[in-house]
């Protein structure tokens, strides 16, 4: 099995365009490009019955993010802050090669700095 480009990185805020938490914005605190899931802070919640692992750690029911496909969500422009698709770009850096940019298709602004 072949590992999937993602095309948002952990860090990244999105926003859900399908399913029961649709419309929700978070950011993205891991990605799993292996099998092209992401785990977005407040989304996909479900809980988890867990034991006591030690001193001072509870058991009981906690709520936890699970992970989701990334294809359900669409990365957030930082700049015109809508949900736009990614473009790539070349930018050229002085004395070095050129530095390949995720570009917002919507306002043209890079989104890696």
């Amino acid at each position: 099995m072949a590992i999937q480009k993602l095309g948002v990185k952990s860090g990244d805020t999105v926003v859900v365009i399908s399913g029961k938490d649709k419309g929700k914005q978070g950011k993205i605190q891991k990605a799993f490009p292996a099998t092209g899931k992401i785990i977005v802070e407040g989304v996909a919640m479900v809980k988890k019955h867990q034991k006591p692992r030690g001193q001072g750690m509870p058991g009981g029911i906690i709520d936890k993010e699970s992970a989701i496909p990334a294809c359900k969500v669409m990365l957030v422009c930082p700049s015109c802050k809508k949900a736009t698709r990614l473009a790539h770009k070349f930018i050229e850096v002085e004395g070095k090669k050129p530095k390949k940019v995720r570009v917002c298709k919507k306002c043209g602004a890079a989104i890696d700095k």
